[in-house]
């Protein structure tokens, strides 16, 4: 017997917003199968409100309201069952976000999660993650946001270090250099103090960034990228201009400034670790949130 469900997943970042539609093919002989039937992404970087100004701007929520009414007929549309929304560090630090929240739900009746840096990490983890980290090997799991980036730590299959960092890309374009540098100084401290004596560590990397530096990379899905080839592709693209990224590399306009202080983390990230790869399967907090539903976790 087979049944086909829908899920949908709204992702609110601090970079942009998504809606994932999903197909579970459920059938008694197979594990369930997930398959993505529809990803829209729109560009609202709230971040730069949030970080800079306390606030979600109401131009800004306006443009939120009209996202979120598209993506319910969107839904609608898929037939989707059940859904669920999440906010993440730009949504948590806007001084007005349980009233934005409470407005979009008011105008649109969808419901929105302002989730923390632990519950985020959590629901990512839920995904595919599962396949990487059996075994005996040490992992350095990094998901770079706009606002924050979830670091996980994982050994002989088991968490054994987690922590969130206000260190998101466009929270790094907005700040002074001497905030990033205390910043970053904290992540080198966490990062070596909780991977010492750990042998042969490999980075896991999820995020807009390194799915789209991974598909620059042109290497094959599972395959991992070197620490040598991404710090080769940092000075490319640290070399290029804004509107040479977006001419030359057709890089979105709201990817082109972003994916220079992303690359940047993941590199550290490997530094201070010691680790030489770093593989990139695809997942993130929409897949996070649709597994979660099927499985009845949120």
């Amino acid at each position: 017997m087979l049944e086909i469900k829908k899920y949908g997943a709204i992702d609110i970042g601090s970079n942009a917003i998504r809606l994932l539609v999903s197909n579970v093919i459920v059938s008694d002989d197979k594990e369930p199968q997930f398959k993505k039937s529809a990803l829209i992404r729109v560009p609202i970087r709230l971040g730069a409100d949030a970080f800079v100004g306390g606030q979600i701007s109401e131009k800004n929520q306006i443009r939120m309201v009209n996202a979120m009414s598209a993506f319910k007929l969107l839904m609608d549309v898929h037939g989707v069952e059940r859904y669920k929304a999440c906010a993440t560090s730009a949504m948590r630090e806007a001084a007005n976000g349980k009233d934005v929240v409470a407005r979009i739900n008011k105008e649109t009746g969808i419901n929105i999660d302002i989730i923390g840096g632990k519950e985020e990490a959590a629901i990512i983890s839920s995904t595919d993650l599962d396949n990487l980290i059996s075994g005996h090997k040490s992992y350095l799991y990094v998901d770079v946001g706009g606002g924050s980036t979830e670091f996980t730590i994982f050994s002989d299959g088991k968490i054994i270090a987690s922590k969130s960092f206000k260190m998101g890309t466009v929270r790094l374009i907005n700040n002074k250099k001497s905030v990033n540098k205390e910043i970053f100084a904290d992540v080198e401290k966490w990062i070596k103090k909780n991977t010492k004596g750990l042998k042969k560590i490999s980075l896991i990397g999820s995020g807009g960034n390194i799915n789209k530096l991974f598909k620059m990379s042109g290497r094959s899905e599972g395959k991992p990228i070197s620490y040598i080839y991404l710090g080769a592709q940092y000075q490319f693209l640290k070399q290029m201009t804004y509107e040479q990224r977006i001419s030359e590399l057709s890089l979105n306009p709201d990817r082109a400034d972003v994916i220079i202080p992303a690359t940047k983390i993941y590199l550290s990230a490997m530094k201070w670790s010691g680790a030489r790869k770093i593989y990139v399967p695809k997942i993130g907090l929409s897949d996070g949130i649709i597994k979660s539903l099927f499985y009845n976790k949120i």
